[in-house]
């Protein structure tokens, strides 16, 4: 134990944490340390925002507002018909710890989503997903000091094994020691540790119930030799979404959109820049996607896609003949996007751009490079495209969403006019909504479980009250409760409140980042680990 700790709160991020996952564990007591915080302290059930998927969802966490004011929906930023995924510098407001900083509060960050490339603050970082295996840290050198201190460290599991198990609970012990090290380096009164393995396992293998056990009790682990070494005062745990199964349809809505009129196609094209050709290498050369030049066979395979034999179609062949999982893991990804029918975005009036947005784009005339919907008709347009999608029912009759809007009814704040224009919200999370084309507008969900809207919240600590409870407590409300914790006034435009558990510390006005968007994530591993995990189609 180091007796001289300052740790004074202690935020905990457990990534897709939620009662369904958690209370199993409990039971068949695989996490005592974790358990202890809610049988002792104070929890509660965690609301997540639209959409509530990682990229978008931390950064409302730890900036306590929504997308519309700092300025990612999703792993994917555009410009125009351009895109990358997503960093540091699309984050228009300041961080947790970046507020802590202007009040002289030291912080150490280890493993958050969205924190690369990091700007400096009193304190150490190491970046967590969307950034490069071997990211830049802050200060410059910690990540090699930390490997010399503790051996390997890595952002993304290792690839060349097959046990997720052992690959993913590897990273959860990387994580705790890294931040051990860097807590006894710093003395940080500030200690935020993000966990990604307990959601990736779920998009791999949700019914692994040995690696998943497996991975909570490397948490467990990690978690009590942090509370043994450093007696935080304060412990916060969060999560930024929940997990559960997907129990009705995929639902393809650019296909619909197709048969509505609103998409147009083509075949064997280039369309929207794909994950395709990232996921055979494009970018192990640092090229960009628009740069990619096809092979020999893949310029055939779009030739015979232009005359109708579609790497869907052939799919679907494979399909009938039990074939498909073989061609799957065989086929050069880029030779099948070269085959397939795409979305013609500049052609297109209305589309989906990422699934993970939960949401239409409409092609407006001066807003889109190649915009077809003018101005005067985009109110008609978009009246028309939400009464339909209302109406949309499942092949069982059911509702395919819960929620058609505008995105004013989601979004507020100098971003959102980055958001999509009409968002949809999927009937209790229990239908897949897909980008992709294929023949039907509905099959089977391509992932079993995914996210939910339900995540989890406990606190304990001195400065916890424990009687008091959570509340209805929301994704927004972390920082301004981590920041009360510390005696930190947060920011007036924040659009959370302390949780009634903690004393409020009060607001004030920070000024917004004035930083340009200047960095390009570009990098082959992080495209191909968010692919491989269902995040990009």
């Amino acid at each position: 134990m180091d007796d001289g700790s300052s740790l004074q709160t202690l935020l905990v991020g457990i990534d897709a944490a939620c009662d369904r996952v958690l209370a199993p564990l409990f039971e068949d007591n695989e996490v005592p340390t974790l358990e202890s915080i809610y049988r002792n302290g104070t929890s509660g059930a965690l609301e997540s925002q639209i959409p509530p998927w990682t990229a978008s969802a931390w950064p409302s966490l730890y900036t306590g507002m929504n997308p519309g004011k700092h300025g990612v929906y999703g792993f994917l930023s555009f410009d125009g018909y351009d895109w990358d995924v997503v960093n540091a510098t699309d984050v228009r407001e300041r961080t947790l710890w970046e507020l802590l900083d202007r009040h002289g509060v030291t912080s150490v960050v280890v493993n958050v989503p969205v924190t690369y490339p990091p700007r400096a603050f009193d304190g150490a970082l190491i970046p967590g997903y969307t950034a490069p295996e071997d990211p830049d840290c802050h200060p410059e050198g910690v990540l090699e000091d930390v490997r010399g201190a503790i051996g390997e460290y890595r952002v993304y599991p290792d690839g060349d094994t097959d046990d997720l198990g052992t690959k993913y609970s590897d990273c959860v012990r990387m994580r705790g020691e890294a931040f051990r090290y860097l807590a006894d380096r710093y003395d940080p009164e500030f200690g935020f540790l993000e966990f990604q393995a307990t959601d990736s396992i779920f998009h791999k293998r949700p019914d692994d119930k040995a690696a998943i056990s497996a991975i909570y009790r490397e948490v467990d682990r990690q978690l009590n030799e942090i509370l043994e070494a450093h007696e935080p005062t304060n412990v916060i745990v969060a999560s930024d979404h929940g997990m559960g199964p997907y129990d009705g349809h995929e639902f393809r809505i650019n296909e619909y959109l197709r048969e509505a009129g609103f998409v147009e196609t083509e075949r064997g094209g280039t369309g929207m820049p794909t994950w395709a050709t990232v996921r055979d290498g494009n970018l192990k050369e640092g090229k960009d996607a628009a740069e990619y030049e096809p092979g020999v066979a893949e310029r055939a395979m779009a030739a015979a896609a232009r005359v109708g034999l579609t790497s869907q179609r052939l799919g679907a062949i494979l399909e009938r003949l039990g074939l498909d999982d073989l061609a799957a893991a065989y086929a050069p990804a880029g030779l099948v996007s070269a085959g397939a029918t795409q979305v013609d975005f500049r052609a297109s009036s209305a589309y989906v751009r990422s699934r993970i947005e939960l949401g239409v784009r409409i092609n407006l005339e001066g807003r889109e490079p190649d915009g077809v919907v003018p101005p005067s008709e985009y109110e008609s347009v978009r009246t028309q495209l939400i009464d339909a999608l209302r109406a949309v029912t499942t092949p069982d009759g059911d509702p395919v969403f819960e929620t058609v809007g505008r995105r004013e009814e989601y979004f507020h704040g100098p971003e959102s006019d980055d958001a999509v224009d009409i968002v949809t919200v999927p009937a209790d999370f229990q239908h897949f909504i897909s980008a992709t084309l294929r023949d039907e507008q509905f099959g089977p969900p391509s992932e079993p479980w995914n996210h939910k809207l339900e995540g989890t919240v406990a606190a304990y600590g001195d400065d916890i009250d424990h009687a008091a409870g959570v509340g209805d407590a929301h994704l927004f409300d972390i920082a301004p409760t981590v920041l009360s914790t510390l005696g930190v006034p947060f920011d007036e435009r924040m659009d959370g409140e302390p949780l009634p558990c903690v004393e409020a510390a009060g607001t004030r006005q920070y000024p917004r980042l004035e930083e340009d968007r200047s960095i390009e994530t570009a990098d082959e591993g992080v495209e191909k680990r968010l692919a491989d995990l269902g995040y990009l189609e």
